[in-house]
């Protein structure tokens, strides 16, 4: 473990405002620590989470797949860091990883592992601070102005904690915000804790690239590079009416504000979802036609998974959508407002059956989703978990009959 002198719980005045002390706690390469814990002969090694392959392995680790071997368009979901170092990220192509690292070993996501993790290491820290706000599977904010000890021990009893109930590191940045600590606890990876105040911006912050906010996308920071703005320093140091011209009001002063460490927002610890989505890329591109058992198929497993997560979360949904993805990467949606809300996947599917009838369907499919929006609580309407009729006269010219 790593961590810096800690800044944040100095005292102030009589009567001044308490510096709030707000952590960020991301756990480490969450996904492949976790396969770690179920292979542990890979430890040290290059390993890959991603693709469809059967999970499992023998004995020897010569059975486990090799990136080498695989053939397909499925992307890297994660990797340790021993992958990472050939220039291994996620969200890449898989086929690219492999040309990286050949010899690297490629084992399948498990979501279900990963979410009782996820679970388990949300409820060790709950012992300890109960203000957290989930930002994931993996990473949470956490208030602790007014949980009682000293920063630095603190936050390590918290990974003290968290290792114990799951056997996996986290790093946690401490600041006296979100935005701050956002970025410390990405400076030490992994098993890092890092503590910063706002004295510490000049030299902890400004160096860093200015993509390094969370917030400044490939399309701002190509902006900012056009303006010569390659740091938070140079960001920090530009004119506000420069930004304000550039980016926009509300963008422009937000960049002035992120540049100088400055970041109002609370912990939301209850956080209502907005929709519920499920979605699936297939390993080949599937026609409507010759490929209608599979992707009616898929449908339905789709709507059965938005349905368990409505149902387990305790929502209802009055919007049902659709998404396309063709093999030319053209991507479609369409949504549908049912008379009232459910959870129903019966009532999900014929939802969206009624959306595809309104997209062409004569072209190959790369991805399928299904989505439920509109969101309300339980117990606005108890008879929202029967079907719903849907009616949708408004089909395209070249639609099909299909996902019966």
């Amino acid at each position: 473990m790593r961590n810096n002198r800690d800044h944040a719980a100095t005292t102030e005045p009589t009567g001044a405002r308490m510096e709030r002390r707000i952590a960020h706690l991301d756990m480490d390469a969450f996904y492949a620590s976790v396969e770690l814990l179920r292979y542990s002969e890979l430890r040290g090694l290059p390993v890959v989470i991603g693709g469809k392959l059967a999970h499992g392995a023998g004995e020897d680790r010569q059975d486990f797949h090799r990136l080498r071997q695989y053939a397909g368009r499925g992307v890297v979901t994660t990797a340790t860091y021993e992958a990472r170092a050939f220039g291994i990220r996620s969200g890449m192509a898989l086929m690219k990883a492999a040309a990286l690292a050949p010899e690297a070993v490629l084992l399948p996501a498990d979501f279900d592992e990963y979410r009782r993790y996820s679970r388990l290491f949300k409820a060790a820290v709950a012992d300890i601070a109960r203000q957290i706000e989930d930002r994931g599977i993996d990473e949470i904010y956490i208030d602790l102005t007014h949980v009682p000890g000293e920063t630095v021990e603190l936050a390590q009893r918290i990974k003290d904690h968290v290792r114990r109930a799951t056997g996996l590191s986290c790093s946690i940045g401490v600041t006296p915000n979100k935005l701050l600590s956002k970025i410390a606890s990405e400076l030490q990876k992994p098993d890092g804790l890092t503590v910063l105040s706002h004295a510490d911006l000049p030299t902890r912050i400004w160096p860093l690239p200015a993509r390094t906010i969370n917030g400044i996308g490939p399309r701002a920071s190509a902006k900012l590079e056009a303006l010569g703005i390659r740091t938070v320093g140079e960001l920090a140091a530009a004119g506000p009416t420069m930004l304000i011209e550039t980016f926009g009001s509300r963008q422009g002063h937000w960049l002035v504000d992120a540049a100088h460490g400055r970041d109002e927002r609370p912990v939301v610890t209850e956080r209502a979802p907005k929709s519920m989505s499920r979605e699936t890329t297939f390993e080949r591109d599937l026609h409507p036609r010759d490929d209608r058992q599979t992707l009616s198929r898929v449908l339905w497993e789709l709507c059965q998974r938005v349905s368990g997560d409505l149902v387990r979360q305790h929502y209802l949904g009055n919007t049902v959508g659709i998404k396309l993805r063709y093999a030319d990467f053209h991507t479609l949606t369409r949504d549908i407002t049912l008379e009232a809300p459910t959870a129903d996947a019966e009532t999900i599917r014929g939802a969206a059956r009624a959306c595809l009838k309104r997209v062409p369907l004569d072209r190959r499919l790369r991805l399928l989703g299904v989505r439920v929006a509109s969101l309300v609580g339980p117990g606005r309407d108890k008879d929202a978990m029967n079907p719903v009729s849907v009616r949708d006269d408004h089909a395209a010219p070249n639609s099909l009959r299909l996902f019966d």
